[in-house]
């Protein structure tokens, strides 16, 4: 994984925001919650890495699709 915590985090947190299920009845809550989400994860990078190659996000997330 060549890509730093601070990518990933903010990887991590576009995606939970943008699959959230309330996003669509409260759209303008979305990029709060993006927001919050990614200083959490960054708070904690190791934990974030956690989440990398999971059901969250694939390793794979910033290859290019062929």
């Amino acid at each position: 994984m060549s890509h730093s915590a601070k990518e990933w985090a903010a990887a991590i947190a576009g995606r939970l925001a943008d699959e959230w299920d309330g996003k669509r009845d409260f759209p303008d809550d979305a990029a709060p919650l993006q927001g919050v989400l990614e200083k959490a994860l960054l708070a904690s990078p190791t934990e974030c890495m956690k989440l990398v190659g999971t059901g969250v996000i694939e390793e794979s997330y910033f290859e290019d699709i062929d």
